[in-house]
């Protein structure tokens, strides 16, 4: 046995989208339904859990073994969800590791270097990222089953209790044999289509300096981040209080039901005499400069409340594993034409700044859920809790994180690739490459705080 191609179907209460796989793989109630595999390109076998067939010890001693690769059309899935399914039944996942002497932990989840992916394959030709679509593209003779979502929905996510079904909140196999079996045909054809993927690209090989980034990156996402716990509840209890309270405001100011309705606060200031298209933040700011007293009362309020700030603490609750750590934040080649890692989940790679001075205190005022203090220091509360995102991701004990960024990394490396020396002579010189670009297309000369700034 030297490949082995894996596709399973689970069913777990955490909502993976929102969560994630990692906290998905977390719930009391998780579970693997059906696996269907390969073995070196044989003919696909279906292996019923749910019904109380066992995976063969072969093919489960080939998941832990290094020699053996593991292939699956979003591999990080199956790994992490093997990986509990082997923990639970007492299968360790890093035999070396976890009995080595010198070793304090085990592994978490089964190693990734020994796993392939086919949709890492595809998107590195720029084909879709689901099984679906590159099956399409190619031409395959097998398809994905239409069917496939319907079968999904049914078994593997939680059903709302209805006189119809009993008031049950589940669906299994019992419940519908036919739809069972079909599931079972869709599983297995998962793993033919995962297979003539393979066989289609074959040509089209992935350097291994490639598979080395996406090892790096499943390392990153099986590791994860930590976070402050208290905080984030916090913050999300805060921010309810406060929009709560700023809803009162702007209802008693304008008379208006839903202050924070577009339409309706739009026709509210058109009867003020004041037009808007949007209520946008650059409008808004434009209009401070010359609105009425109550106009701009009324103004900054909606800004207030219309700050998304607690979106990212909600994202971070939907999220943390049971550790209070962050997993699965990032996509390898998750940007499809340019190989670029994408964000997930909390989207780390978009995080508010912070320039508050005193960004320990309101930290610490917000971990105590301190709204008087807060008010009485601070005038936008929700922008305080924007500004305090980053501070909810903390490091280990004696360590600190670093923010860091490139400057302007993707204009240096595409001037050293595509050799324009010139480019790389503004860089050398210090020089702002966007007046210098600017001045090169116009045939003028272009300074970032004077003459045609405008260009820039």
């Amino acid at each position: 046995m030297k490949n082995i191609s894996v596709d399973i179907e689970s069913y777990s209460g955490v909502n993976l989208q929102k969560a994630g796989v990692y906290k998905y793989v977390e719930s009391n109630d998780f579970e693997i339904l059906l696996f269907g595999y390969s073995i070196d390109g044989g003919e696909v076998q279906v292996v019923d859990i749910a019904k109380g067939e066992e995976i063969p010890r072969d093919i489960l001693d080939a998941l832990t073994d290094e020699e053996v690769t593991k292939w699956a059309f979003n591999a990080q899935f199956e790994r992490v969800c093997l990986s509990r399914y082997l923990v639970d039944k007492g299968i360790s996942l890093n035999p070396f590791l976890d009995h080595h002497p010198s070793s304090t932990t085990k592994a978490r989840f089964l190693s990734p270097t020994s796993w392939k992916c086919t949709m890492i394959w595809s998107a590195t030709l720029a084909l879709p990222m689901s099984l679906e679509g590159v099956g399409s593209v190619l031409g395959l003779d097998k398809q994905k089953l239409s069917e496939g979502k319907s079968l999904i929905k049914y078994f593997c996510l939680p059903c709302n209790p209805t006189k119809v079904n009993a008031g049950r909140t589940r669906n299994q196999y019992f419940h519908d044999e036919v739809k069972w079996n079909q599931f079972k045909e869709y599983n297995k054809r998962d793993v033919e289509v995962e297979m003539a993927i393979q066989e289609r690209l074959s040509k089209f090989k992935v350097s291994e300096d490639i598979w080395d980034e996406f090892y790096l990156d499943q390392e990153i996402n099986d590791r994860g981040i930590a976070v402050d716990p208290v905080l984030v509840e916090s913050a999300i209890r805060l921010d309810l209080d406060v929009k709560e309270n700023l809803m009162k405001k702007l209802s008693d100011i304008t008379g208006l039901e839903n202050p924070n309705s577009v339409l309706q606060m739009r026709q509210w200031l058109s009867k003020n005499g004041l037009e808007m298209e949007s209520l946008g933040k650059k409008e808004v700011a434009r209009e401070l400069k010359t609105a009425s007293k109550k106009l701009a009362e009324v103004l900054l309020l909606r800004q207030q409340l219309s700050k998304s700030s607690v979106k990212k603490y909600t994202a971070m609750e939907n999220a943390a594993c049971k550790d209070n750590r962050e997993r699965g934040m990032f996509r390898f080649y998750g940007a499809n034409r340019t190989g670029r890692f994408a964000g997930r989940l909390v989207q780390l790679q978009n995080l508010p700044q912070n320039h508050l001075p005193d960004l320990a205190e309101a930290r610490e005022l917000v971990r105590q859920g301190n709204i008087t203090a807060l008010e009485l220091l601070y005038e936008d509360i929700p922008d305080t809790l924007s500004q305090l995102i980053r501070t909810a991701f903390v490091p280990q004990s004696n360590n600190k994180f670093i923010v860091a960024d490139f400057s302007a990394i993707e204009a240096r490396v595409l001037a050293w690739l595509a050799g324009e020396k010139w480019r790389m002579k503004v860089f050398e010189e210090g020089k702002d490459i966007y007046c210098s670009s600017a001045s090169q297309m116009f045939g003028v000369t272009v300074e970032k705080h004077g003459v045609n700034s405008q260009l820039r």
